[in-house]
């Protein structure tokens, strides 16, 4: 018989045998009068959109380690190591790039994740084959936690190294320094070391002049930096070191060099110093005979300094163009005598002194001006201080400690005070451009810039007539090989003997060669130096400035001005009419 009574609803069963501490758990979970169906639901949404969200933290952290891998692994080395940071372009003055960044990978360890590190060390030396077995192993048997193993390494190299797999080995991609120029600008651009950071030349000048702050400060990591424009004509550079380098060969000279400066701005055109080297092959830089000579170097600078010793006189007022001289014979001082390559016999005037490169003459005329006034006045033109540019390279001029009758009567003709031919070359430009001393710069610089920090050093009638004895003795004089039709060049040559273990070597000789163009209103100067020339059959056995220097510069003319925009002019009259009479004197 049934327990149920009919029309009447059942009555739940009794669970009295249940233990208390399950049905507190049952009300826990459930609750009461609760559709445990809907309830279930909400659960396994709940779940769903845990594991979710479990997924999406982790995909978006593993996003995080790909988007942020160069960094972490930059910080990982940054307690030891210095990682490659990103330099500005840097670009001559139309815009040619001469140096700039590309990307390049570096190997790097981490120690503490290697497993095997002998076949870490066997796969990797078998594979990169410049890599070091003992310095490789040195470094990843520490317990540093980031090891550089080779720095720019090709693509190839890297494609290799990836396919091993090894754990703990990976790659950073650096900024690496490359010079399309190649040696073209390798004197006025420098270097940079393994780490992107400047130490030589116009690079070094960057990190000087707050790159290197930028960088630490974390301001400069990326390419998006305001390229450098330096004075420097890519075009007109290579024309000179292309022509220095066929009268190095020709003439079997031991270096050759030369500067191409504007005279009304102090801009550096043009610098070559042969030999020179390759700025991406860094090991040629450490050879001591590819200095730049021009700037680290110093030297007696032989005739050429005849001009300074010629405008002292002249700015002074107590001689003129016709001043007469005594030149019939040597002049003796002490034990020393003073000679002249072609001895005259005779008196001879002022204009004749530069135009046969007379050493008694110039003597004659600094003595008359005397010594303090000697001293003054190479003080005055920058001459007895280290001169001071971007290139961080540069050398102190050496002067006599005891400066006496001797050495103003040597000095006055180019010996015995040796100078960094850029800082001769600042000095004639002040000579040529009207009086006014600026200082040089590889930088671009406008007339205006320019004027603003000259310096008046001699009057400008005096420049007037230094400028006529430029041309003069482009017409008559020692400069006559260099006059390229047209361009109304001026100029004065250099012969000094070398100091060979305390005595003046005939034989081995510095030659030099300084030319204006147009010498009646002056844009730019030439200086062309060829170091020791050997004597050939075509310049009849001689050594001297005027068969080797004074020729190359005049093809370095011939090349160069076009590119400059000086357009040529023929049929001009001679100096002391187009000179000489739009100045405020002729005497």
């Amino acid at each position: 018989m049934s327990a149920v009574t009919p029309g009447k609803p059942a009555k739940p069963v009794e669970r009295s045998s249940e233990p208390w501490r399950q049905r507190l758990i049952r009300s826990l979970l459930y609750g009461r009068n609760v559709d445990r169906a809907a309830k279930a639901r909400a659960r396994v949404g709940l779940a769903m959109l845990a594991f979710a969200s479990v997924y999406l933290l982790i995909g978006g952290r593993l996003v995080m380690f790909a988007i942020g891998a160069d960094v972490h692994s930059a910080r990982r080395g940054g307690a030891q190591d210095v990682v490659a940071t990103a330099r500005p372009d840097i670009v001559d003055r139309n815009g040619e790039i001469l140096a700039t960044d590309v990307k390049a990978p570096s190997l790097f360890g981490e120690p503490r994740r290697i497993i095997d590190k002998d076949e870490a060390i066997e796969l990797l030396t078998a594979t990169v084959s410049d890599l070091d077995e003992a310095e490789v192993r040195e470094r990843l048997s520490s317990r540093k936690g980031f090891v550089w193993l080779k720095r720019e390494i090709t693509p190839k190299q890297q494609q290799e190294i990836h396919k091993l797999g090894i754990p703990g080995i990976g790659f950073l991609r650096e900024n690496k320094r490359v010079y399309p120029t190649g040696n073209e600008v390798a004197h006025l651009i420098g270097l940079v070391n393994i780490d992107n950071q400047g130490i030589a030349g116009m690079e070094k000048w960057l990190d000087n002049n707050g790159l290197a702050d930028l960088h630490r400060a974390g301001f400069a990591t990326d390419r998006l930096q305001k390229p450098i424009e330096l004075s420097v004509d890519l075009r007109v550079e290579h024309a000179l070191r292309d022509e220095l380098l066929k009268a190095k060969e020709k003439f079997h000279a031991k270096a050759a060099s030369g500067i191409i400066s504007n005279v009304k701005t102090g801009e550096i055109v043009a610098m070559v110093s042969l030999p020179d080297f390759d700025p991406n092959n860094p090991k040629e830089a450490h050879d001591p005979e590819r200095i730049n000579r021009l700037t680290t170097g110093v030297y007696e600078m032989g005739s050429t300094f005849k001009a300074f010793t010629l405008a002292m006189a002249l700015d002074s007022g107590k001689i003129n163009l016709n001043s007469s001289w005594d030149a019939r014979g040597n002049l003796h001082y002490g034990k020393f005598t003073i000679h002249d390559s072609h001895m005259l016999g005779r008196f001879i005037n002022t204009k004749e002194v530069f135009t046969y490169s007379s050493n008694i003459g110039a003597a004659r005329i600094a003595l008359g001006q005397g010594v303090e006034a000697h001293k003054a006045f190479l003080a005055k033109m920058g001459q007895l201080t280290r001169l001071r540019t971007e290139l961080p390279e540069s050398a102190a001029p050496l002067v006599p400690r005891r400066w006496g009758e001797l050495n103003t009567v040597t000095i006055a003709f180019g010996q015995g005070l040796s100078v960094a031919p850029l800082q001769a070359v600042m000095g004639i430009n002040a000579l040529m451009n009207g009086g006014n001393l600026i200082p040089p710069t590889f930088l671009k610089r406008s007339e205006e810039e320019a004027a603003a920090m000259a310096k008046r050093v001699i009057k400008p009638e005096t420049s007037d007539k230094m400028r006529y004895l430029m041309r003069l003795n482009a017409e008559i004089g020692t400069a006559k090989k260099a006059d390229v039709p047209g361009y109304y060049i001026g100029g004065k040559t250099g012969t000094s003997e070398k100091v060979i273990n305390g005595r003046y070597a005939k034989k081995r000789v510095l030659n030099s060669f300084t030319a204006i163009m147009p010498s009646d209103n002056p844009k730019y100067q030439i200086l062309v130096m060829l170091d020791e020339p050997q004597p050939l059959p075509e310049t009849y056995g001689f050594i001297t400035s005027g068969f080797n220097a004074v020729p190359t510069g005049g093809k370095i003319i011939a090349r160069i001005a076009p590119l400059l925009g000086i357009e040529p002019r023929f049929d001009l009259p001679p100096s002391d009419r187009l000179i000489l009479a739009a100045s405020r004197t002729t005497q």
